[in-house]
């Protein structure tokens, strides 16, 4: 692709950070041009955050229904998996799945909650009422 044809369509990310993409000069050499994004990958991106965003919105009404945990809606809202979760806080990923039943994460201490609101970079209180501050 040559140099003045790298995409330039603006994305979710186009405001944030530019895209390193290699294109050929007048001369026909190989350099580096920064692109803002591109239709095609702003489309898919799209898409994913809102297949994001519809994970999350079940975690947190299986939380609110009695199915899950908080531990479940904080793995969804920051893109955790279990063995994640587990380096963060120290726990077993069979723990961890048991912390996913709520009647088990209400028995929980303290010191096992303040490791998961470390984890998720919350507080015990919003841990548990499942309330997000974005930074």
């Amino acid at each position: 692709m040559k140099k003045e044809h790298v995409p330039q369509d603006l994305s979710a990310l186009g405001k944030l950070t530019k895209e390193v993409c290699y294109a050929t000069d007048e001369n026909g050499r190989y350099v580096t041009e920064l692109s803002s994004g591109w239709h095609v990958k702003a489309s898919a991106l799209d898409a994913t955050w809102d297949d994001i965003k519809e994970r999350v919105a079940v975690a947190r009404q299986q939380v609110l229904d009695g199915k899950a945990s908080p531990v479940l809606f904080f793995m969804e809202h920051r893109l955790m998996n279990l063995k994640l979760v587990a380096d963060y806080t120290g726990f077993w990923q069979w723990q961890i799945k048991r912390h996913l039943k709520p009647d088990v994460f209400n028995q929980l201490s303290e010191t096992k909650l303040q490791k998961y609101a470390d984890a998720f970079n919350t507080t015990i209180a919003d841990l548990k009422t499942l309330t997000v501050h974005e930074n």
